[in-house]
């Protein structure tokens, strides 16, 4: 693997309009990720996802542009001078250093990977070959550049943080610990000023590299950890994909700098969370993920909510819980370690499981948490697990989540009863009990966008739910339902305010302002 990044940069205009150039022939041989799919098949195309290259080889045997492409940039294979004329402007890119000329073949020195935006965009994200995340055989694949500063390429944690990213439109956003900056090219659609940070210098190269080949706005690229590089700056926006691997490091005290964040245990995400609040301009948000570690006699709870700036809300949600060694074997074979000899596996084995004796750690939870610094007196500090599947984008689920929490932090009983709600869209109930009974022995509200929740309701609360279409306050609705059960009116409006409140938090019902 080279050592050298292309030399492409926006900043230039004859670089500029090479790489325009780059852009066309790409989208001319359709090296997308439609395109990609079409060619390789949908097993294939997986695979290649995990970085296993032969299927995508067998599917690459022809002579068009396209899969001239995909053998140069993602199967690492070098391909004949003229193949490569036929699909690319090969002088622009050995000027650029995209490609380097090796006798009569060339040789592609990154990862240029195809990859959809959210609105149908054709975008590409680059990284050092060898590098795919999830690779079977970690990235000890990648030789001839420094281990530690390798740069990663687009992978599920990536993907997870930009779906779940609150998308409003920003004057400031900041992309802390950039990698190769994909948050940074999502934040470019609705931030006007972009930042991106990171310790590694060749992440702000290549973040630099996928900006410029997808077409979108240069970001200001700063070097240093966690907030050093912005000083004392606010942003209206904070994602972050960073270093969160709780690890011992490598053997001669060296790191991945992509994965391990150099501080013990999981401070470093802890760190992030608690300076975060001092750069979010007011109504902020900071997004991202994190590794956090369950200690001996503690409550994971209590340790994620003792992490939440004073002033902030806060929404984390735990996604998945590993042991100790589920969760060393992962990082392991990530590093490629499971590729040395026996003993030297062994003993790093052995060291990562000391270092989570030596802490008292029994698992380690995964998942994502968004801050958004409110000012109030009395936060709202949501922490939940959260294993099932949901439908990603989340981004507007998490705007919503918020604005509830605003109106029930104000809202008593009184002023539930006087609210106006409406039922949350793409909500389907389900009547569970014996088949020919009269009634069910149980009915469950069931979302099937978002985060697909499901809530045991009674018939009361199943029947208020599915009249709320703002129209009439609740307590007229509850009056409504008395009346046709045979209940006593005050009696139900004393007791349905607690019931309206969970469905109001859990997102079924959406307070909506009263009708004109």
């Amino acid at each position: 693997m080279s050592t050298h990044l292309p030399t492409a940069t926006a900043q230039d205009p004859e670089s500029g309009a090479r790489t325009d150039r780059l852009r066309a022939a790409l989208l001319a041989a359709d090296f997308t990720a439609d395109g990609l799919l079409e060619l390789l098949g949908a097993s294939a195309y997986a695979a290649l996802a995990r970085s296993e290259t032969v299927p995508a080889l067998r599917a690459t045997r022809g002579d068009s542009p396209l899969e001239t492409l995909v053998r140069l940039f993602l199967l690492q294979r070098p391909a004949q001078s003229r193949r490569a004329r036929a699909a690319l402007p090969v002088a622009d890119c050995l000027a650029d250093g995209w490609l380097v000329q090796d006798g009569d073949e060339v040789r592609a020195t990154v990862d240029v990977r195809p990859y959809g935006g959210p609105e149908g965009q054709d975008w590409w994200i680059v990284s050092d070959l060898g590098c795919a995340v999830g690779g079977a055989g970690g990235i000890q694949g990648a030789r001839g550049a420094d281990r530690a500063q390798l740069v990663l390429g687009v992978g599920g944690a990536s993907t997870t943080l930009a779906g779940i990213t609150v998308r409003t439109p920003v004057a400031k956003a900041l992309d802390l610990g950039t990698g190769s900056g994909i948050q940074a090219l999502h934040a470019a659609r609705h931030a006007t000023r972009v930042t991106a940070t990171d310790l590694n210098p060749r992440a702000l190269r290549i973040a630099e590299l996928t900006l410029a080949l997808s077409g979108a706005r240069p970001a200001e690229l700063r070097e240093g950890s966690l907030f050093e590089p912005v000083g004392e700056e606010t942003y209206d926006l904070i994602v972050s994909n960073p270093p969160f691997v709780i690890s011992p490091g490598l053997p001669d005290g060296a790191r991945l700098t992509y994965r391990d964040g150099g501080m013990g245990g999981d401070d470093l995400c802890r760190t992030l969370v608690q300076q975060s609040a001092a750069h979010l301009s007011d109504g902020g948000y900071c997004q991202l993920l994190a590794n956090w570690q369950h200690v001996a006699g503690e409550d994971w709870h209590d340790r994620l909510r003792s992490w939440v700036p004073r002033g902030c809300d806060a929404w984390i949600v735990q996604r998945e819980v590993q042991d100790v060694t589920q969760y060393a074997e992962l990082w392991l074979r990530d590093g490629g370690d499971h590729r040395a000899d026996a003993d030297a596996y062994a003993a790093r084995y052995d060291a990562w499981l000391d270092e989570f004796e030596a802490r008292g750690t029994k698992a380690v939870g995964f998942g994502w948490i968004t801050l958004r610094k409110s000012g109030s007196d009395t936060p709202s500090v949501t922490v939940e697990e959260w294993p099932h599947p949901v439908e990603q984008p989340l981004g507007d689920t998490v705007e919503r989540h918020f604005a509830r929490q605003d109106y029930l932090r104000t809202a008593d009983d009184a002023a539930l009863l006087a609210g106006y709600f409406k039922l949350a869209d793409e909500v389907v109930q389900e009547q569970v009990g014996l088949p020919g009974a009269e009634d069910p022995e149980h009915v469950v509200l069931r979302q099937n966008r978002g985060m697909r929740r499901a809530t045991k309701v009674d018939t009361v609360g199943a029947g208020f739910a599915g009249v709320c279409d703002g129209t009439l306050p609740a307590g007229r609705i509850l009056d409504a339902i008395a009346q046709l059960v045979g209940e006593d009116p005050v009696l139900l409006r004393d007791r349905t305010p607690e019931s309206i409140r969970l469905l109001v938090e859990q997102g079924f019902l959406e307070p909506v302002a009263a009708p004109r």
